[in-house]
């Protein structure tokens, strides 16, 4: 599988860093006093001292995925999921995009400002800065992002770029250890593209973070396909 698809989320750099920046904002305060200035040095200190998530909507609301302990529930107003399709990749990823007729329901994930891991495992996609869309219990101040894949012209949503059944088993094993039933059938009302034809690879799953799944959890998913008329290929 190309490591392109390795992707369908404390920002801080370190306390050594930070106080040097600190510093030298406290300065720029003193010779602003006075004149009603702020620096955009210092709203980016302000955003580093804010708590960093990135909200999940697909595979990273699968906490067996990955190693992000703080994880909350939290919901994306005015947002949908749909499918997208990219030539950086053979199949297709899960996306969002904004919807004022949707929310949906994830996690949000705390993460350090560089996380190169998470960066390559998402790296076709861009992020996009959700922090006043989405609802969550985190106590104190937060910066939140997701991340969006944009459409590519002239990508098609052929079989050549299929959704792997081994990646939806994963989301939707996450959603329904997270919402429980409910939950995933929240998950495929609030995601658009189930037109996308999908390839059974469960006997040999090509996602290189599938899980092994419970009767129940591979019912879910097939009996939703089933009422979303979603053709199946064999591999």
């Amino acid at each position: 599988m190309p490591e392109s698809f390795r992707g369908g989320c404390s920002f801080g750099t370190g306390g050594n860093q930070i106080l040097p920046a600190l510093t030298q904002a406290t300065l720029l305060h003193r010779r602003d006093a006075g004149k009603g200035l702020c620096s955009e040095r210092q709203e980016g200190i302000r955003g580093l001292m804010k708590t960093q998530f990135i909200f999940g909507y697909g595979s990273l609301v699968n906490q067996a995925t990955h190693d992000h302990n703080n994880a909350l529930v939290a919901r994306l107003s005015g947002w949908k999921r749909i499918w997208r399709h990219t030539q950086a990749s053979p199949a297709a990823f899960l996306s969002t995009e904004p919807d004022a007729d949707y929310d949906i329901d994830g996690l949000i994930l705390q993460v350090a400002h560089e996380n190169p891991e998470l960066e390559r495992r998402e790296q076709a996609y861009r992020r996009a800065d959700v922090t006043d869309r989405t609802s969550h219990n985190h106590p104190g101040p937060a910066h939140i992002h997701t991340y969006t894949l944009v459409r590519e012209h002239g990508v098609s949503d052929t079989l050549d770029r299929p959704i792997l059944l081994s990646y939806l088993d994963v989301v939707v094993q996450g959603y329904f250890r997270e919402f429980g039933e409910d939950g995933v059938d929240h998950f495929f009302e609030t995601t658009q593209g189930w037109n996308t034809p999908i390839l059974d690879d469960r006997a040999q799953p090509t996602y290189p973070r599938h899980q092994k799944l419970k009767r129940e959890e591979t019912e879910l998913t097939d009996s939703w396909l089933a009422k979303l008329s979603a053709v199946v290929k064999q591999r």
